[in-house]
């Protein structure tokens, strides 16, 4: 089977259902500012918006957070080792997954086209080439890089509005729909669960967007610095810098990197004490810059500090844990009527995007190989209230309390708009909240992407991974991965159901 590159678009298509207890630091005696503070109700709910605890005060010295302890990151490879490929991988994700360049790996094999793998193909993987640790400075905690319970209080409009930049004036088509800049800062940090102010002060650095109201014409178009046709615009640099940002954040938390590569192939070892929101930064950042400048941006007195200029000391913020290590799954059911088979059709992958391997994906019957919007219903997995719905997702807060920043969460991606659950409805486990298709994001076929969040962090689908040990379990059946993208196992009382893109009997489910 000879396996030939696509081109972005086909490659984007693979891979459809990507994209579409708080602890202070400091004496806590100050109130939150606010200006940060946005008190409207939330969807549907009937309690109040939760209140911020105290942060320290600002007449108070600011403290040095703690460092991490080391969790089991890997270390840097000194020899080669082998690697198969395997279906839908392209050269140069593999070579980024081993922390070596595209190069290295050409020359190690004696590649004469990079275009072209063949399935089972064996690959010899060069050692890695280090240069100095990065730097241990912690930039921001956990809970400011995820769009979290904090988050919450973050009005994204009405900051943009009082900044004299450029950003408060931009519009741009996203989606067939005109938004404004405020409207597309808060639908990626929606979408990715990243946040706001994360991606406000990264446009910041790269672009001056808020403070500069005349930035220069190169950076109009692409104002993240990521000069790629297929990225132009608001919406897609954002997007990139998100899932950019999550990426490092979840590799890191998993133990599934060592450190980052800089624009001009330089392999840097990240600190072990770093926690996995620095981690993101860092990840980010060095896409964008060669070493020195790298350095400079990740240490302090960096983007910490134009961080620290908007919007307060983060660590003042910090959420921690942000996911409790005793946390147990609600009771959920698979999310499709008794009687009615579907297709287990893919296994653990990003619940957007880069993030950790959340979700799973179900396919109605029949309909694998097209677009078309499927008369079989899916259903709430659990009980709780409908907090969004649109561009074809559905996301029900398990907790009832109105938000998706906080608690449980369950997102259903790829809902058709016809017969779509409105936000602000009630449901109950079983209740019909709309039909699978294509919307949102990109599909190749209607099918339903399904994944859990905890206060705002994807929590991964298999137990069996890096990312934590609390599998996606429905109706007793539980996931676990084999460690390649979209393949896994669903199993419950001894039985197994792989994850296919294909019809057989073999391959589905019914309650």
């Amino acid at each position: 089977m000879r396996k030939t590159l696509a081109p972005l678009a086909l490659i984007l298509g693979i891979l459809a259902c990507n994209y579409p207890t708080t602890s202070i630091g400091g004496e806590p005696t100050a109130e939150v500012p606010l200006a940060l503070v946005d008190a409207s109700t939330p969807v549907g709910a009937e309690a109040p918006p939760p209140t911020l605890p105290p942060t320290r005060d600002p007449n108070l010295p600011i403290y040095t957070p703690t460092p991490d302890v080391p969790h089991g990151q890997p270390t840097l490879r000194s020899d080669y080792i082998e690697y198969v490929v395997q279906p839908y991988d392209i050269l140069t994700a593999i070579a980024e997954r081993f922390g070596v360049t595209l190069e290295e790996v050409v020359a190690a094999n004696n590649i004469i086209d990079p275009n072209t793998l063949e399935v089972g193909q064996n690959l010899l993987i060069p050692p890695q080439s280090p240069v100095s640790l990065g730097p241990d400075f912690k930039i921001i905690p956990d809970s400011e890089l995820v769009n979290g319970p904090f988050a919450l209080f973050f009005d994204v409009a009405a900051f943009i509005d009082s900044q004299p930049g450029y950003l408060k004036q931009h519009r741009e088509e996203v989606d067939g729909a005109m938004l404004s800049g405020a409207q597309i800062v808060q639908r990626v940090a929606t979408e990715y669960s990243v946040n706001p102010k994360l991606l406000l002060a990264v446009l910041e650095v790269q672009s001056g967007w808020l403070s500069d109201a005349n930035p220069r014409t190169s950076r109009l178009q692409y104002p993240m610095g990521v000069l790629d046709a297929w990225r132009s615009g608001l919406y897609f640099q954002l997007s990139w810098a998100a899932d950019n940002l999550n990426k490092g954040y979840y590799e890191w938390k998993g133990g599934l990197t060592a450190g980052w590569r800089t624009t001009e192939g330089t392999l840097i070892p990240a600190a072990s004490t770093i926690n996995p929101g620095t981690a993101g930064v860092q990840y980010m950042f060095s896409l964008l810059y060669p070493e020195g400048e790298w350095r400079n941006i990740v240490s302090d007195g960096g983007f910490n500090a134009l961080y620290a200029q908007y919007f307060g000391y983060p660590f003042d913020l910090a959420v921690e844990p942000l996911v409790p290590p005793d946390i147990a799954q609600p009771a959920m059911q698979l999310p499709f009527e008794a009687g009615v088979p579907w297709v287990y059709s893919g296994g653990p992958h990003g619940g957007w995007g880069n993030s950790a391997w959340a979700a799973l994906d179900f396919a109605p019957r029949g309909e694998m190989l097209g677009c078309n919007q499927s008369t079989d219903w899916v259903v709430a997995a659990a009980d709780g209230l409908i907090v969004r719905a649109e561009n074809g997702a559905v996301v029900e807060d398990l907790d009832g309390d109105g938000y998706e920043q906080t608690g449980w969460t369950i997102l259903y991606m790829h809902m058709a708009s016809e017969g779509r659950v409105q936000a602000g409805t009630r449901v109950s486990a079983g209740d019909r909240i709309g039909h699978p298709s294509c919307e949102g994001g990109f599909a190749t076929a209607s099918h339903l992407h399904v994944a859990r969040r905890y206060n705002g962090e994807w929590i991964a689908a298999s137990g069996s991974t890096a990312w934590g040990s609390l599998p996606f379990v429905m109706d007793g059946w539980i996931s676990t991965s084999s460690g390649i993208l979209y393949d896994g196992i669903l199993q419950r009382d001894g039985v197994s159901v792989e994850a296919c893109e294909c019809r057989d009997p073999d391959n589905m489910l019914q309650r």
